[in-house]
């Protein structure tokens, strides 16, 4: 390319992101933030069903921050384009590889173990970092598409 060229004009377009809450939790905040994640999901475009496995698998995340990862968390949620994203984090000692892999229903009668599964079963996508220095867990939702009036009546 000659400085008498002319770069091809690219549009950007933008991730329209929206930060809903970044919150520290302790036990005593669960109850709250759940009602807290409830509402601001629900403003963002979640309903019936969808909304009430996303809560689910939300406060599974927080649950298990408080009792495995060291009593405490951080929570963060937002809307990103047409998904709802929630990142939960602890400073906890990190979870096993084989927990990590294991992607088995537990057995029914199990007290524990139902958190990672129940979080992965009832969100779209669900990543996880983890070390000895704490975990990190992000799960999504895809927002449904808004109906139009009038379509198919």
């Amino acid at each position: 390319m000659t400085n008498a060229e002319r770069p091809t004009a690219r549009t950007v377009v933008p991730i329209e992101r929206s930060l809903l809450i970044a919150e520290a939790f302790d036990q005593a905040q669960v109850t709250e933030l759940r009602h807290s994640v409830t509402s601001c999901v629900h403003a963002a475009g979640l309903s019936g069903q969808r909304l009430d496995d996303f809560v689910l698998a939300v406060n599974e995340l927080i649950t298990n921050a408080v009792r495995h990862g060291g009593g405490q968390g951080w929570l963060r949620l937002w809307r990103e384009a047409a998904s709802v994203l929630c990142e939960v984090s602890d400073h906890g000692r990190g979870i096993s590889v084989q927990r990590l892999h294991d992607r088995q229903r537990p057995a029914p009668d199990t007290a524990g173990g139902w958190g990672l599964w129940l979080a992965r079963e009832l969100s779209d996508t669900m990543q996880v970092e983890t070390g000895t220095a704490g975990t990190t867990v992000r799960i999504s939702a895809v927002l449904e598409a808004p109906q139009r009036a009038g379509h198919g009546d």
